[in-house]
This record gives structure tokens, sequence and C-alpha cells, in this order.
């Protein structure tokens, strides 16, 4: 299994235009939504509504990428948790409004995407997933790892 520094050094490979980070920064996270948000809108068993509201199939995907992100670095998926909270507290807004949530999700999925790779075309390098799936999951991480190297927290 790759480090946490070689998986960051390889996904920072294809993104070192300024123009395609900050494409990053701001789509990474409507991605993050748009998928928590259609796995949420997915129906769930009679189980996971008895244990809890908030238990769901996106809730579940959240619980499983912190683990993930546990795996790789306990530091970073610390950092992670702040953002978990969002995307939900985000995602459970989203539901409570009249358009369904599917929909608003497949927008932003769309449009999120549609981002990332205007982001790659304009730094003229193909996105990191096309290697690796896993890549999927660690763009995340590597926007929290920018945050830590600023503050010059150790992860």
């Amino acid at each position: 299994m790759k480090t946490t520094d070689q998986w960051l050094a390889e996904y920072a490979h294809s993104h070192r235009d300024d123009t395609n980070k900050l494409l990053h920064w701001v789509c990474i996270p409507i991605i993050v939504m748009s998928i928590v948000g259609l796995l949420w809108s997915l129906p769930v068993p009679e189980t996971f509504r008895s244990a809890s509201p908030a238990l769901n199939w996106g809730t579940v995907f959240l619980m499983a990428a912190v683990v993930y992100y546990f795996i790789l670095s306990i530091s970073l998926a610390v950092g992670a948790l702040p953002f978990v909270v969002f995307v939900v507290a985000i995602v459970a807004w989203l539901d409570g409004l009249g358009t369904p949530l599917w929909l608003i999700s497949i927008g932003l999925f769309v449009g999120g995407w549609g981002g990332q790779f205007a982001g790659h075309w304009y730094e003229g390098s193909r996105p990191s997933f096309f290697r690796d799936l896993q890549f999927l999951m660690i763009g995340p991480l590597w926007l929290i790892a920018g945050i830590y190297r600023r503050f010059h927290i150790p992860y």
C-alpha cells in the first residue's frame, strides 16, 4: 500500500497550475456533496430508518471514507471530520428543499466534474483517477493536506 505522502505527491503531479488548483478547491467539495446526495436519495432498509433518521447510504459512504482516511493518516482523518459534518449539514438542508435531492445532486455532479475537467484541460494534464480510481478518495485529502502545510500541521 502506498504511503499518504506517495498518494499526495502523485496527485499533486497533475495539479500544479493555479487555475486547476482553484477549480479543484471549488469542485472537489461540490462533487463530494453530489455523491453523498445521490447516495442519500437511495431507499434504505427499515433497520437503517429505525436506528437513526440520519443513517442512509450517503452517511454510510462518509463513514467508510473516514475509516479509509484513518488508515492513511490519523491526522488528516481528524481534519476531514469537520468537512464531513459540513457535507452532512449541506446535504440535509438540500434534502429539505422542494426540488428532489437526487436532481440537485445530479446538477452538482455535472457542474463539479465540468469544472474539474476544465481545470485539467487548462493545465494540460489528465485527471489522476484515470490512472487509479483511488485518487477519487485522495482529492479531499489533498485539500486538507494543503491546509495542514499552510499552518505547519504534521500529517
